[in-house]
């Protein structure tokens, strides 16, 4: 069995034990045994990061353009490699896997560019003879948590603008899916990068998490994962004066007026709600459909659930590959159980074997869509994450906006409808970061800001040129003349 280690200061570390990496597509499958880091190699990687601060945040804009470009260009010529590669570990399809490793790419490729765009202010003072720059600095030692469900694209999105701004970089993957992180770091260490600007250190959230999120050389976190960590990291970096960012839940409300083409809003409801096995924070899991139109689009909806394959996530002809791990599988079911005990209509959600007949053993499980819901009841409320989605029936557009808005989350919502009218008040008046107008509410571009409202995130926003108000400092000089 390969392992593999942590990279901290330039060096591959092999850690205080072993973790194995489990294929939930065929649990007979391991891909490697990967390291599991110690408080003391989170020491060692921000003390490594600390003592390449200084150069790196005052070096060569060019020499961090180039070897951005080169981490991109690597990324994009092995993307069908790697694409496998996040597939296998954690349960997209080939072509889900492969797409996200492209978006990878891009995103490195695109801050290569930012690197050299980051702009400044000169101003006059109010005081004659008196000139006023405003410029942005790195912030200086970020630690990036990042989640299971995209393994390589939101690491990405959080190293490559760190990078290319100046700072320097410790980062801490989600021990569930550590392959596609290893892979990305391989690269990076590749790179030409200078030694400690870039750290990896794997292991639990409870461990290296927590010791990066209180490590008193940490200049600033950003995390996406789960609200109940996001709150908890959010306070130890308030009491310690860091600068955060959190990406957490969503329960997004995806809108079907009476109005709307019945086929589009069918087909972008299940890519939203199913695909990538519904493991998205951007997944449309409330569908509020107006009464109108319900009967005929919960009837098309569920002709369109059953025409979907589910099993292995490399197996041609996969739509919906499984469950990443046994735990996200119980919750699943969990909450489809509540559904049904609070009165909900539940079509699916049972677990299916693989559709290969080879026997394989994985984290199978069929759509669930739960029908004559209310907005009050828990599978409307709270965050199931996986291939679960639910039906409100609402009389009109506006009983539907009240619905989409009331729940403690903001990150993405969409509606459906032929109105430009209910289309313009719906983008000014929803509650949410994101709004897709017949468009899933899941998929979003890598050049614009990522991020949402109320209970979904906090700080400032990711992607984009956007990402620099995290990433940067600003400092304004005075100057006599």
């Amino acid at each position: 069995m390969k392992t593999y280690p942590n990279f901290i200061n330039g060096e591959w570390r092999e850690g205080d034990s072993m973790s194995p990496n489990i294929n939930p597509s065929n649990l007979a499958d391991v891909i490697g045994e990967y390291a599991m880091a110690s408080t003391s190699d989170v020491n060692d990687a921000v003390a490594a990061a600390r003592s390449a601060l200084p150069s790196w945040s005052t070096g060569s804009e060019q020499a961090r353009s180039d070897a951005l470009d080169r981490i991109g260009t690597e990324i994009l010529a092995r993307r069908e490699e790697l694409g496998a590669l996040l597939s296998r570990e954690e349960g997209k399809t080939r072509p889900e896997g492969i797409g996200e490793v492209t978006r990878a790419g891009h995103i490195f490729k695109f801050f290569a560019g930012e690197s050299l765009r980051l702009s400044g202010e000169l101003l006059p003072s109010v005081r004659p003879g008196v000139g006023v720059e405003i410029t942005r600095e790195p912030v200086g030692v970020v630690g990036l948590i990042t989640p299971w469900n995209f393994p390589i694209a939101i690491p990405a999105w959080k190293i490559a603008p760190a990078l290319a701004w100046g700072n320097c970089v410790v980062f801490k993957p989600a021990d569930l899916v550590p392959a596609s992180a290893w892979a990305l770091a391989d690269i990076i260490a590749r790179s030409g990068i200078p030694e400690g600007v870039f750290n990896m250190v794997m292991g639990k959230g409870s461990v290296v998490g927590e010791a990066l999120v209180e490590h008193p050389g940490v200049d600033a976190v950003s995390f996406t994962g789960s609200v109940g960590v996001g709150r908890r990291i959010a306070e130890a970096c308030a009491r310690n004066l860091k600068k955060v960012q959190l990406e957490m839940g969503g329960k997004n409300p995806q809108v079907i007026l009476d109005d709307a083409d019945l086929k589009q809003a069918v087909e972008l409801s299940a890519q939203s709600a199913f695909y990538s096995t519904g493991q998205r924070c951007t997944a449309s899991s409330r569908l509020i459909v107006t009464q109108g139109i319900h009967d005929r689009f919960v009837t098309a909806l569920k002709e369109r659930m059953a025409s979907l394959r589910v099993g292995d996530a490399l197996s041609p002809g996969t739509d919906i590959g499984p469950v990443v791990s046994a735990s996200q599988l119980e919750q699943d079911q969990f909450y489809i159980g509540i559904a049904r005990s609070e009165g909900g209509t539940v079509t699916g959600g049972h677990r299916v074997p693989c559709h290969t007949g080879s026997g394989q053993e994985g984290y199978f499980l069929a759509p669930a869509l739960v029908t004559n819901t209310t907005n009050a009841m828990r599978i409307n409320l709270e965050e199931v994450f996986g291939p679960v989605a639910s039906v409100v029936c609402v009389k009109n557009y506006e009983e539907g906006l009240a619905t989409a808005n009331d729940t403690i989350f903001g990150l993405s919502a969409g509606i459906a409808t032929t109105s430009l009218k209910h289309a313009a008040h719906f983008k000014r008046h929803i509650q949410a970061g994101m709004c897709m107008v017949n468009l899933p509410t899941a998929g979003v571009d890598y050049h614009v800001p990522f991020g949402g409202r109320k209970g979904s995130s906090y700080g400032p926003k990711e992607q984009g040129s956007y990402a620099r108000d995290f990433y940067t400092s600003i400092k304004t000089a005075y100057t006599l003349a």
